[in-house]
């Protein structure tokens, strides 16, 4: 299989971010560090992916500072992979992907899981893109700017 032409020196943050977290295998790896997945052979047996697929993309993730290599927690000879505070601020892109997912793939009344807060055991607001005064933006409301070297 042919190598994929590297996005990191891409003008376009969009590119870059999806370079490091776009393919499927990755950001699931994150969705799951956020749902308290630490371990290798955890990662492995929910996700089903093969171990040289696993191993790639916990490797690509480590060395982005996304996750972080630690000793398990539990006093064990394992190792846990922990989300880092740059992969923390993964979290509204998963959130904004769930609920996209929810609203547009799945049927009335089918059956899905569901992000609730841990404070009130209720449904996460909305995500939506906001100016500066916290109104409410639209994507033909916007432009992009492409700055200077």
């Amino acid at each position: 299989m042919a190598k994929r032409k590297s996005m990191q020196d891409d003008a376009c943050p969009v590119a870059r971010a999806l370079d490091l977290v776009g393919d499927r295998w990755s950001l699931l790896l994150v969705r799951d560090a956020f749902d308290g997945i630490r371990r290798f052979s955890d990662f492995q047996r929910n996700l089903g992916v093969a171990r040289n697929i696993l191993s790639d993309r916990l490797a690509t993730l480590v060395a982005a500072g996304v996750l972080a290599v630690q000793p398990a927690s539990d006093g064990t000879s394992y190792q846990e992979y922990v989300l880092t505070p740059k992969g923390e601020r993964l979290f509204p892109l998963v959130v904004a992907l769930r609920q996209w997912g929810e609203q547009q793939l799945f049927g009335p009344g089918e059956a899905h899981s569901q992000l609730l807060t841990a404070a009130t055991g209720q449904p996460l607001a909305h995500m939506l893109p906001c100016d500066a005064t916290g109104q409410v933006v639209q994507s033909h409301h916007t432009f992009v700017k492409k700055l200077p070297n």
